[in-house]
C-alpha cells in the first residue's frame, strides 16, 4: 500500500497536467487546486496505511526545495532596470500595503488564529509571490500541515472572487478612482515574456523533453544544479543550531538559484519553471493527504477573515499611494494581479483589460515577488513572533 502512495504522489501531477490540458474547464480550476482536492480524498478515505507518515515527510522536504531553484533560475533580475517607473513605484506600493495589513490583521485576529506569527508568515510570502513562496516558508517557519493547509486554502478562496472583481468591475472602478490609463511604453514583442520566466508559455516542455534530446539534455544538467544547490545549502546549514537549520537551508537555496539565474546557460534554458511546478504540484498532493479534515474545518473561518483583511485592505491601501504618486488604473490592477494571484494570472487580466502592453511587466513584478517572498515572509514572521 505504501508503494501505491508514492507511486500516487509522483504520478498524480502528470495526470492532473494531461486532463488540464484536455478539458479546459479544469484548467481554469487550476492544477494546484485539483492537487489539493486529489490529497485530501486519498488522506481521509481512510486507506492510507499508518506508517505512510514518515514517507510523507521525506517528500515533502525534498520536493520543495528542489522546486525552488528550478523556478527561480528562468527569472531575468536585470529585467528590473527595464521597468518604467509607475511599474517600479507601484510594486513598492503594493509590497508596503501588503505588510502593513498584514501587521494590522495580526494584531486584530491575533487570538482567533493557530500560531498567528506563523500563519502571517505564510501570507507574507503568498501575497508578495505565490504558492511557491508559502511552501518553502512553510519549512522555514517549521508550519504543521494543517497551518499550511488553512494558509494555502484561505488563500485559494479569497482569491476566487478577488479575480472575479478584477476581471468583472475593476477597470471601472480603478478607472474611476484614479482616471483614465496611461499606457506604458512597452517596444517588447510578446515572446519577450520568455525571457521574464518559464511561467509565461503556455506550451510544457515537461513532455517534449522525454523525446526531444535537445531539450532533454539541458534540462538534465539544470536538474542536477538544482541538486547541487540544495547539498551546499544543506551543509551549510549545519554550521547553525538545529532550530534554525531549516530556515537557513531554504534562504540559502534562494539566494545561490538567484545567483545560478545570472548565468545566461541556466537562465536559457527552457522548461525549467515548469519542472519546479511539478515538483510543487507532487508536493501539493502529499501535504493535502496529510491534513486532518475536521480540524480545518474548525479553524478555517478566521484565517479566511483574515486572508480577506489583507487583500482587500492592501488593495484599498494600494489606491491611496497611487492616487499620491499617480499610478494609472491598469498598472494597479496588474501590480495587485502579479502579488496577491501570483504571475499566472496577468496575462488573463491583460486580456481582460484588453491591454497586451502591461503583461511584461506585469510578470517581471510578479517574479521579483518570487525572489523576495521568502525573505519577507521570514523577517516578518520573526519580528511579529517577537512583539
Amino acid at each position: 500500500m505504501i508503494l501505491f502512495f508514492i507511486l500516487f504522489y509522483l504520478f498524480s501531477p502528470a495526470i492532473i497536467l494531461f486532463l488540464c490540458h484536455k478539458f479546459p474547464l479544469l484548467n481554469r480550476v487550476g492544477s494546484i487546486v485539483i492537487a489539493y482536492v486529489a490529497g485530501f480524498v486519498a488522506g481521509n478515505i481512510g486507506i492510507a496505511p499508518c506508517d505512510l507518515h514518515s514517507v510523507q515527510n521525506v517528500m515533502t522536504k525534498i520536493t520543495i526545495p528542489m522546486a525552488i531553484p528550478l523556478m527561480l533560475f528562468s527569472t531575468n533580475l536585470k529585467a528590473l532596470s527595464s521597468l518604467a517607473r509607475p511599474s517600479i513605484v507601484s510594486l513598492a506600493a503594493g509590497m508596503v500595503s501588503v505588510i502593513i495589513m498584514i501587521f494590522s490583521g495580526h494584531w486584530i485576529f491575533y487570538d482567533y488564529l493557530p500560531e498567528p506569527w506563523r500563519v502571517s508568515g505564510l501570507m507574507v510570502g503568498v501575497f508578495t509571490g505565490g504558492t511557491p513562496n508559502l511552501a518553502s516558508l512553510k519549512f522555514i517557519l517549521d508550519a504543521d500541515e494543517n497551518i499550511y493547509l488553512l494558509t494555502h486554502s484561505a488563500d485559494m478562496f479569497i482569491g476566487v472572487f478577488y479575480l472575479l472583481f478584477l476581471m468583472w468591475v475593476g477597470k471601472s472602478v480603478f478607472s474611476f478612482l484614479l482616471g483614465e490609463k496611461r499606457v506604458e511604453r512597452d517596444d517588447s514583442k510578446e515572446s519577450d515574456s520568455k525571457s521574464l520566466s518559464g511561467n509565461t508559455r503556455v506550451k510544457s516542455y515537461l513532455f517534449a523533453a522525454l523525446i526531444k534530446p535537445f531539450i532533454l539534455i539541458p534540462l538534465l544538467r539544470v536538474i542536477v544544479l538544482a541538486a547541487l544547490i540544495v547539498a551546499i545549502s544543506a551543509i551549510f546549514a549545519l554550521l547553525f543550531n538545529e532550530g534554525a537549520q531549516m530556515a537557513v537551508t531554504m534562504l540559502t537555496i534562494t539566494s545561490l538559484s538567484l545567483l545560478a539565474a545570472l548565468i545566461k546557460r541556466v537562465n536559457r534554458t527552457r522548461g525549467t519553471f515548469d519542472v519546479g511546478m511539478y515538483f510543487v504540484l507532487i508536493f501539493s498532493v502529499v501535504v493535502a493527504s496529510m491534513g486532518d479534515i475536521s480540524n480545518l474545518v474548525i479553524s478555517a473561518l478566521p484565517v479566511v477573515y483574515y486572508a480577506a483583511w489583507v487583500v482587500m485592505g492592501s488593495l484599498i491601501l494600494q489606491v491611496i499611494l497611487s492616487r499620491i504618486f499617480k499610478i494609472d488604473s491598469d498598472t494597479l490592477i496588474i501590480t495587485s494581479t502579479a502579488l496577491i494571484c501570483s504571475p499566472p494570472f496577468v496575462p488573463v487580466i491583460a486580456a481582460a483589460l484588453n491591454n497586451r502592453k502591461i503583461v511584461v511587466p506585469g510578470l517581471t513584478i510578479g517574479i521579483i515577488g518570487y525572489a523576495l517572498g521568502n525573505y519577507l515572509g521570514y523577517i516578518i514572521a520573526h519580528i511579529l513572533k517577537a512583539l
